[in-house]
C-alpha cells in the first residue's frame, strides 16, 4: 500500500470532496453517573448524574465523520420540530454540515438516549416513528436530493438504519437519480429487503447483516466471507462488496479481486460508530480518486481508531493522518 499516496490524499484532496448522505438521521444523548443506592420508591437503582453528552447519530453520525475528514458534507433525511431537532440541527450547523434537504414531518426526531451507570449502560430511552412516511414527505425528500445532485456531488451514501427513511420507493429512486447524474452511490443496508439496494456502486455490511439474508449463516473466515460477497454481488447486481469483519477487519470482493485488511486495532472497547466511519472514508476516498482496495485500506485504519473509543465517535482528519504516519512510517 502507498502511504505517501494515502497521506496525500488526507491532506490535500480530501476537502475538494463534496457527498451526500441520505438516510436515518439521529441524534445520541448519554446521561453519565455513578449509582450508589436503590431508590425508596421503587426497586430500581438511582443514577446520580454528572454529566451529559451529545453527539450526532445515524446516518448524521456518517455526515459528521466526513466532515471532520474536511468534506463538504449535506445530509437529506426527515426530523421532527421538537427540542431534539433544535439540537440537532446546532450540532450540524457548527461542524459545517448543510442540513436544508432534511425534511420537518410532524413525527418526532429519532433519538436514542442511554443512561450510564459507571461504566454499565442501564437503559435506553428511544424517541422515534418507524411506520412508512406519507408519500408527501418522501416526494419533498427526493425532491431535496435531486436538487443537490443538480448541483454537483462526488458521491451519495444511503446510510440505512431501518426507521423509514429508505424505503423501497425511495431507495431504488436515489440509485437511479444518482447514477442519472453519473454519481456513485454507497450503502450501508439494514434488514433483509436488499433488492431496494440493487445496482449501487458498493455495499458494506458486516457479518451479523451478511449473516441475516443467508439461508445458511457463514463463520467470519476468508473463505466464507469471500463466496457470500460473490453471492451478494450475484444476486443484488452490486459490483464492489466491503464485508466489515470486527476483529478481522475488512474484505473488499469484486469480480477478479479479493482484497483482505487486517484490522489496525490493538484494543477494542467499542464498535459503535465503526460503520458509519467505515463507509464515511470509504466514500470520501473514491471520491478523491483514490482505488477500491486504497479506499477500503483507509476505512479499515479510521475504524481502528474509532473502536478504541467509548460510544458514538467520529475521527477526525488529524486523526486519520497521525495513524497513517504510524503505520507508515512517513516522516512529518
Amino acid at each position: 500500500m502507498d502511504m505517501e499516496r494515502l497521506e496525500a490524499f488526507v491532506s490535500q484532496k480530501v476537502e475538494r470532496c463534496k457527498i451526500l448522505v441520505a438516510g436515518d438521521v439521529m441524534l445520541d444523548k448519554y446521561y453519565y453517573g455513578k449509582v450508589t443506592r436503590i431508590s425508596p420508591e421503587a426497586p430500581v437503582p438511582i443514577n446520580h448524574v454528572s454529566r451529559e453528552k451529545e453527539t450526532l447519530g445515524g446516518a448524521a453520525n456518517v455526515a459528521h465523520n466526513l466532515a471532520l475528514l474536511g468534506c463538504k458534507t449535506m445530509l437529506a433525511g426527515f426530523v421532527g420540530d421538537d427540542f431534539h431537532y433544535r439540537s440537532l440541527a446546532e450540532k450540524l450547523s457548527d461542524r459545517g454540515i448543510l442540513s436544508d434537504s432534511l425534511v420537518m414531518t410532524d413525527r418526532p426526531t429519532t433519538t436514542k438516549i442511554r443512561v450510564i451507570g459507571g461504566h454499565q449502560q442501564m437503559i435506553r430511552l428511544d424517541f422515534e416513528d418507524a411506520r412508512p412516511l406519507e408519500e408527501r414527505w418522501t416526494d419533498q425528500f427526493l425532491e431535496k436530493v435531486k436538487k443537490r445532485l443538480d448541483e454537483g456531488m462526488d458521491a451519495m451514501i444511503l446510510s440505512d438504519y431501518a426507521k423509514g427513511t429508505l424505503s423501497d420507493r425511495s431507495a431504488r429512486a436515489l440509485i437511479a437519480e444518482a447514477h442519472a447524474h453519473g454519481v456513485p452511490v454507497i450503502v450501508d443496508p439494514k434488514g433483509t429487503n436488499w433488492t431496494k439496494y440493487k445496482k449501487c456502486d458498493y455495499i458494506t455490511p458486516n457479518l451479523k447483516e451478511i449473516n441475516e439474508i443467508l439461508i445458511d449463516p457463514i463463520s467470519n473466515t476468508d473463505a466464507e466471507i469471500v463466496k457470500a460477497c460473490h453471492y451478494i454481488s450475484r444476486k443484488y447486481d452490486i459490483k464492489n462488496v466491503l464485508a466489515t469483519r470486527s476483529e478481522k477487519g475488512v474484505s473488499l470482493v469484486r469480480e477478479g479481486q479479493e482484497v483482505h485488511i487486517p484490522t489496525r486495532s490493538q484494543e477494542v472497547f467499542d464498535v459503535s460508530g465503526a460503520g458509519d466511519t467505515v463507509i464515511a472514508v470509504l466514500a470520501a476516498g473514491l471520491s478523491g480518486g483514490l482505488r477500491g482496495e486504497e479506499a477500503a485500506y483507509l476505512a479499515n485504519l479510521a475504524a481502528s481508531v474509532v473502536v478504541a473509543k467509548l460510544g458514538t465517535y467520529a475521527v477526525a482528519r488529524e486523526e486519520l493522518s497521525d495513524a497513517l504516519h504510524k503505520v507508515g512510517g512517513i516522516q512529518q
